[in-house]
C-alpha cells in the first residue's frame, strides 16, 4: 500500500463522520438521533467510492442524514475530508463489507438507498455479488421503510437489465427506468450529479442506465 493510501486510511480514524467496521453496530437504530442528533430521513448511497452523491446530496438536501457505504477506506477518505472541511453535518461514512449492511441499519431506519456506479460483476458466477441481486435486495427490505426507494445508476447495460428483470420478476413497483438517461424524462438536478467513474464514462460516450423502484 502506498504512502498516500496508508495516510488515507490513518486520518480518516480521526474524522468524526466516519465509522468503521464494529464501531458502526452500535448505531444500528440510532444513525439519527446518535449521530446526526436530529429526527431527519436517512439516504444511504451504497458503494459510495468518493462519496460524490452522498457529498453533494447532502448540500441539496439539509433536511435529510445522508450515509455514504463503502469498503474502500483511501476512497471513503475524498468524501469525508470534504464532508469535515466544508462543514457538512448531515453527512457521514460507514466503513464495511456491504455484504454485512443489516447489521448496521435497523426496521424502517433508512428512507431511501442510491447505487451509483457499483461493481457490475459481469460473470455469471458473480451474480450474487450483484448489489440488485435479490439476496441484497431483501437485506435492503429489512431496513428500508415502506415505500422507500432504490435508485441504481449505472453505464453497465448487462447490470442495468439483469436489474430490470429482477424488478419485474419481482413484481417490484417501479417508477422510473431508462438506458438513456441523459436524453430522458427522468434527467433532474440530483441525477446531474457526476461521480468520478461516470466522468470517465461519458468521455467514452457510454449511455448512462438509470432505474427507480421500491421494495414494497
Amino acid at each position: 500500500m502506498g504512502k498516500n493510501k496508508l495516510r488515507q486510511f490513518a486520518e480518516i480514524d480521526t474524522f468524526p463522520n466516519v465509522y468503521q467496521m464494529e464501531e458502526g453496530k452500535v448505531l444500528k437504530g440510532k444513525w439519527a438521533s446518535a449521530h446526526f442528533k436530529n429526527n431527519h430521513p436517512i439516504v444511504l448511497e451504497l458503494a459510495c467510492g468518493k462519496g460524490e452523491y452522498s457529498v453533494n446530496m447532502a448540500k441539496f438536501f439539509p433536511e435529510k442524514n445522508f450515509i455514504g457505504v463503502d469498503l474502500k477506506g483511501n476512497r471513503i477518505w475524498r468524501g469525508a475530508r470534504t464532508g469535515v472541511d466544508e462543514g457538512i453535518l448531515n453527512l457521514a461514512f460507514l466503513r464495511i463489507q456491504i455484504e454485512d449492511i443489516m447489521e448496521y441499519f435497523a426496521e424502517a431506519e433508512v428512507d431511501e438507498i442510491w447505487i451509483t456506479f457499483p461493481d457490475p460483476q459481469p460473470q455469471d458466477s458473480r451474480e450474487k455479488k450483484r448489489l440488485t441481486f435479490p439476496g441484497f435486495l431483501a437485506k435492503y427490505k429489512t431496513f428500508l421503510k415502506p415505500g422507500g426507494k432504490v435508485n441504481l445508476k449505472t453505464d453497465n447495460d448487462g447490470l442495468y437489465q439483469y436489474t430490470v428483470e429482477k424488478v419485474e420478476e419481482l413484481g417490484l413497483p417501479c417508477y422510473a427506468k431508462t438506458a438513456h438517461l441523459y436524453t430522458s424524462e427522468f434527467y433532474d438536478e440530483v441525477l446531474k450529479i457526476k461521480t468520478h467513474y461516470e466522468r470517465i464514462y461519458l468521455k467514452q460516450d457510454k449511455n448512462i442506465n438509470y432505474i427507480q423502484f421500491s421494495l414494497t
